[in-house]
This record gives C-alpha cells, sequence and structure tokens, in this order.
C-alpha cells in the first residue's frame, strides 16, 4: 500500500515536472517580456509621433529636403502594402495585419529558449505592423509615409518608420540564424 502510494506520487511529480519544462518552453522569461514589449510599444509611439509630426510640419509644402539630393521628407499616402501591391485592399490588408500581428505574439510566447536578438526582433515587428495596422484602420486606409530616399530622378518608394522596423526585425533574425548554434549542431559536434 505505501509502495502504490509512493509510485503514484512519484508519478505526479513526473507530470508536474513535464509540464514547467513545457510551460518554460512556452513562456519566455521576464526579460525576454520587457524587452519584447517595450519594443513593441516604444516603435509603435515613435511611429505614430514621426508620423503625425512630419505630416502636420509638412502641411504647406511638399518635400523637406534632409540630405540634398539623397533624402527628403515627403507626404506621402499609400492604400496598398510594400511598393503599393494590393492598392485598395484596404479589408484584406487589415486582416492580413491582424493575423500577423497574433502570429508574433504567438511566435513569442514560444520562443522562451530563443536568443535575446529573436525576442529583439520580434519586438520589431510587433511594432511596425502595429503602426501600419493603426493608420489602415484609423486613416481611411492609408498608411502614412514620409522618408523619400532618392538619387537624381529615381526615388526608393516612400517609408516610414514602422517600415524600418520591419525591415530591421528581418536583420536581426538573420543574424540571429547565421550566428547562434542550433541544439542539434552542438550536440553533433558533442558526439565528435
Amino acid at each position: 500500500m505505501k509502495q502504490a502510494k509512493t509510485d503514484e506520487n512519484n508519478a505526479r511529480l513526473d507530470i508536474t515536472q513535464a509540464s514547467s519544462k513545457h510551460l518554460s518552453f512556452i513562456f519566455p522569461n521576464l526579460k525576454a517580456h520587457l524587452t519584447f514589449w517595450t519594443l513593441a510599444l516604444i516603435g509603435l509611439m515613435v511611429d505614430l509621433w514621426t508620423k503625425k509630426t512630419v505630416f502636420e510640419w509638412l502641411n504647406d509644402r511638399h518635400t523637406y529636403p534632409v540630405i540634398e539630393g539623397c533624402l527628403q521628407f515627403v507626404r506621402a499616402l499609400n492604400d496598398g502594402a510594400a511598393w503599393g501591391m494590393m492598392a485598395g485592399n484596404t479589408f484584406f490588408l487589415v486582416a492580413v495585419s491582424i493575423i500577423a500581428l497574433i502570429v508574433i505574439v504567438v511566435v513569442f510566447f514560444n520562443s522562451g529558449r530563443q536568443p535575446f536578438l529573436v525576442h529583439v526582433a520580434l519586438g520589431f515587428f510587433a511594432a511596425g505592423v502595429s503602426g501600419n495596422l493603426y493608420d489602415r484602420i484609423f486613416n481611411g486606409g492609408m498608411v502614412r509615409d514620409f522618408i523619400d530616399v532618392y538619387y537624381r530622378d529615381y526615388h526608393w518608394p516612400a517609408f516610414n518608420v514602422a517600415d524600418s522596423l520591419l525591415c530591421v526585425g528581418i536583420g536581426l533574425l538573420i543574424i540571429s540564424t547565421i550566428f547562434t548554434e542550433k541544439p542539434a549542431q552542438k550536440h553533433a559536434q558533442q558526439q565528435k
């Protein structure tokens, strides 16, 4: 009888330990949460503030040169995605943005053992998607772009801080992928 009770307690302990291991994998640590949520919130605030400020400032003029022949501020409204793709499909773009934001948050909550750089990248993704989503919902489906990089008559499509955060996030994920060893690689090297 005593042995059966001990076996039952050990089985419960094993289940509890397995659950706690699973939960530690699902939920990132406090540092990851602080990083992700802080970057997402600050990135969103900076994006919305810069859009509002530059658009109000450029109200009476079309452009403002920052670096002559290279960079200027403009007032550009984009009703599409990157490079104007899917222009006029506001409902679709809002739906895709909401799904992307949900996926980003789910990936974050499952990134507990990922490197710090991944949490930074996910925070930038969340900020970028949220900033452009805000514009699509509250600005008549139009995203406010104001950074114009150009050379002579060639202009890169205008963009904003949210777009920049998305690009930086992609770069950080690439860097993290290149420079982070996978557990399987470490195990294979240890076996040699």
